[in-house]
Parts: structure tokens; sequence; C-alpha cells
């Protein structure tokens, strides 16, 4: 076993975690306190080769691995959670169903424009009434001579106001009593497409998450993404690797708030000597670098496995069960060693444990992993 990082990583980690420090992170208070989506930012992350990198270079990618990504996801997320999840909302979710399930003409058409910056990638999953059971899709697409005429609702889709394009989840039939739920691709400048962004959310906020509204919108045939009927084994793995991205931010949102609690601990004074000089709290220290330590050990191999084309559901939902209870923990702590300053939004770490509760939620909740890893254990 080699735990060491390849050249080329070291390399991304390094460029990375430069830009995330001195580009991203200054600004984050004041996007979190705007709701402002980080365009900018994500402008920068397109010239330097990052917004496709986990894809081939042939659709514009830099053809870098799952660890990579990983990496990349976590070094913007200690620098601005709402950054962190919009990138690996956009590979994960936008980007990779396309390329793992698309054809030629497909991947030609929408992922070269992910891969190069000139869209951001979403993907169009959960509704109303169709979280936790996603099986439980109401969205209808009904074919009509060579069309798709697609009515429903979505909620809580990450990046679809800056996405020019994205796939989205449908009925379209019926076998032996269940529904058949196909993927489909869809242009949001569409007729019959309205965007709806007005969530007042807890954290994350200059993340975009918005409500999608379909009457009547046709798409041609040709949209389809992979197979009818196969939409609902397509979202499952998609979601394998999104728990990847998910795990990763959670490390990075974590190890910001350990870097902050740590620099605290040693400035302040309390009866007559620093807070880094009490057990107390150096054991509190002490578990959060292990934690996260865990974590990001376990980040990584559900990403290696998935590189090397290997089963990875169990580990992805470890590692994302994992990462994101760590971290609201960790953010919590951080709060506290804070004290009152914690509470204060200048200091960030309130920020982060805002955000962090997110990631107990998304791509599954903590509820949903502990029944998927059931499975995988034979429990079922």
């Amino acid at each position: 076993m080699n735990f060491d990082l390849s050249p080329e990583q070291m390399m991304i980690k390094k460029t990375i975690h430069e830009f995330a420090q001195e580009e991203v992170a200054p600004g984050a208070v004041e996007r979190d306190r705007n709701k402002k989506f980080p365009i900018d930012i994500i402008a920068q992350l397109s010239s330097l080769g990052i917004m496709g990198l986990p894809f081939p270079e042939k659709y514009g990618g830099a053809g870098a691995d799952t660890i990579s990504f990983a990496i990349v996801t976590e070094e913007l997320s200690r620098a601005c959670g709402s950054t962190g999840i919009t990138y690996s909302a956009h590979i994960s979710l936008g980007a990779a169903p396309i390329y793992l399930f698309g054809t030629e003409e497909q991947r030609e058409k929408y992922l070269v424009p992910l891969c190069i910056g000139k869209s951001i990638g979403a993907f169009g999953l959960t509704e109303p009434n169709a979280g936790s059971d996603a099986g439980g899709t109401n969205t209808t697409a009904i074919k009509r001579d060579n069309e798709y005429i697609i009515n429903g609702n979505k909620c809580f889709i990450t990046n679809a106001s800056f996405a020019k394009f994205l796939s989205l989840t449908a009925v379209t039939g019926q076998k032996n009593g269940r529904k058949e739920i196909s993927a489909i691709i869809v242009p949001t400048d569409a007729n019959g497409f309205t965007i709806i962004d007005s969530y007042d959310k807890m954290g994350l906020n200059a993340s975009n998450t918005t409500e999608l509204v379909l009457e009547d919108v046709m798409v041609p045939q040709d949209n389809l993404l992979g197979k009818e009927g196969e939409g609902f084994k397509q979202f499952l793995q998609t979601l394998d690797g999104g728990r990847i991205g998910i795990g990763a931010m959670a490390v990075g949102i974590a190890q910001a708030a350990f870097d902050k609690a740590l620099a605290y601990s040693k400035e302040r004074k309390q009866f007559g000597k620093s807070l880094a000089q009490f057990q107390i709290t150096q054991f509190k220290l002490a578990d959060m670098a292990l934690k996260i330590e865990l974590a990001r050990n376990m980040v990584y191999k559900a990403a290696w496995l998935k590189d090397q084309g290997r089963i990875f559901s169990k580990e992805a939902s470890i590692c994302k069960l994992y990462a994101s209870e760590i971290c609201m923990e960790i953010t919590s702590q951080s709060v506290q060693i804070l004290g009152g300053y914690g509470y204060m939004r200048e200091y960030e770490v309130e920020r982060m444990m805002r955000d962090a509760k997110l990631l107990e939620i998304g791509e599954g909740t903590s509820e949903i992993q502990r029944m998927v890893i059931a499975r995988e254990v034979g429990c079922t």
C-alpha cells in the first residue's frame, strides 16, 4: 500500500490550495452575507482547466482522477463551502452523468461546454414529494412523435440558474405496475421551463439552489440519456460519485474550522495562559484532528476504488456519512472553543457550522447512508 499522492496530485493540491486561499477565502464572508454566487471564481477555475478535471482531454477535460477531484473539492470548501458545493455538483451531478451514460454526440454537444466552463453543471432529481424516496418521482416525460413532453417540478436543485442545460429524471412509462424512470437532457431556456431562485437557506448562501417548473417542455427524443427506464439505475450510480464530493467538502470545511480553533486557542489567554495549554482544549483539538484524518482517508479510499473501476457504493456512503457527521461536530466544537467570538460572523466558524448541516442531508441523508451500508454489509 502507498498512501503518497502522485506528483500530479501533489501539483494539483498545491495549485488549488494557493488559489483557494488567495482568491476564494478572502470574499467568503461577504458572499455568504450577500448571497452572491461565485461566478468570477468559476471563470478563474475554467481558465485553470479545473472545471473538466476528471474527464478526458478529448472533451476539454484534464484527464485527472477522482482523488484529484476530491482534493480540489476539499481545498475549495476549506476556503468557502458555497464554492465547494458549486464545483462538486458541477462535476459529479452535472457532467458525470453525461460522460457515463451519454452518446458520443451528447458528450460532444453537452460535456465539452461543461469541461471548458461555458456552462455550469446541474442535475434535476429531487421533487417536493420525492427526496430520500427518489423512486417516487412524479415528473413525467410523454413521448409524442420524436419528442418528449415534460411536466413536473423539481426542488433544491444546485446551480440551475447558471446552467444552459441539465439532466433531469422523469417517468417515461410503466412496467409491471412500477414507474419507469428515465434521464433526459433539457435546455434551461426551453419554452415552459421556469427556474425559481427564492430559497432562504440556513447556510451555503452563495450557492445557487433553485426550484424548477416544467410545463409542456418539449425536447427531442435524442436528448434521452442512455436508455428508457434506466434513469433510476443511472442516478444511483451518479449519487455514489457525488457522495465522494460531499465527503471531500466535509473534510475541507472541518479542516478550516479546526484551523481557526487551533489558531485562536494559541492566542486567547485565560487565567494566565493560552487555551491551548489547557488539557481540555488539547483533547478537543486532538479529537478533531483525528476525525479529520480518518474522514480524509475514507474519502481517498472511495475515490481510489472508483478510479480502479471497482465497486465503491459502500465506501462512498461510509465516507459521506462519517465526514459529514464529524464536520458538523467539529464546526460546533470550533464555535465552542472561540466562545462568544465564535458566534460572530466575522470569525467565520459560525458560517462553517451553518454550511456543514447541509452535508448531512444532501446526496442522501445520514439515515439513507446507514441503510445503504446496512444493505452492503449483508443486513438485508
